[in-house]
């Protein structure tokens, strides 16, 4: 199972959370979130392993922004999180890789999806809200089993200390990673180190129960 850090924007606390070795790190490059990076140096990012998958966030932006951003600080991924379409969608995958992200409630269409199935590397499952995630709600976890597409995903939405050891019970064979955000932070983009190496430390485990 793959480990996501996303909403980081502070380069210490990025350095910090390099140094735990996720598989991926976000960075929010929307001006409504209190995680949004802002004029973040690039020298904040030049630091991270190659082995880290540096993730762009964005929400209902232009290519021509996204396509600056990308070669501005070298992302390896882009994470789609608004109303975009399948093609544009697809028109980043011949540079980066692309997670599209859906808020799903009780009312959501699986069956929306089916137009991203070749157009999209990764979905992102998150708790509908109106602002676009980072919101540090969950939606129904079992809604998953209604997920009958090949693309994998990851799970976001409120992932804490206390409901972690629930995600044991997901055993969706799309089930690719999770995203933590939110519910690990002293305050908005600085992430609590010691949280995540404990949630690092109980994945990890879970990962290795599963390969064995």
């Amino acid at each position: 199972m793959k480990i996501k850090v996303c909403g980081l924007k502070h380069p210490e606390n990025i350095k910090a959370i390099a140094a735990l070795t996720p598989d991926y790190m976000g960075f929010i490059f929307y001006g409504k979130s209190p995680r949004f990076v802002d004029d973040l140096p690039v020298e904040a990012l030049n630091s991270i392993p190659s082995s880290i998958i540096k993730t762009a966030v964005f929400v209902n932006e232009s290519a021509e922004t996204i396509n600056s951003l990308i070669d501005k600080y070298n992302f390896d991924a882009i994470q789609l999180h608004g109303s975009e379409n399948p093609e544009f969608s697809n028109s980043f995958r011949n540079r980066v890789k692309v997670f599209k992200a859906f808020g799903l409630n009780e009312d959501f269409d699986f069956g929306k999806l089916e137009a991203y199935a070749d157009k999209v590397d990764f979905f992102l499952f998150d708790a509908k809200t109106p602002i676009h995630g980072g919101s540090g709600n969950t939606f129904n976890w079992a809604m998953l089993n209604k997920y009958t597409l090949g693309i994998p995903f990851f799970l976001s939405g409120g992932i804490s200390p206390d409901n972690l050891k629930e995600i044991k019970n997901i055993s969706h064979p799309q089930f690719y990673g999770v995203d933590l955000n939110s519910k690990f932070e002293t305050a908005p983009g600085i992430k609590n180190i010691e949280q995540l190496e404990k949630a690092f430390d109980s994945i990890k485990t879970h990962t290795d129960e599963l390969r064995s």
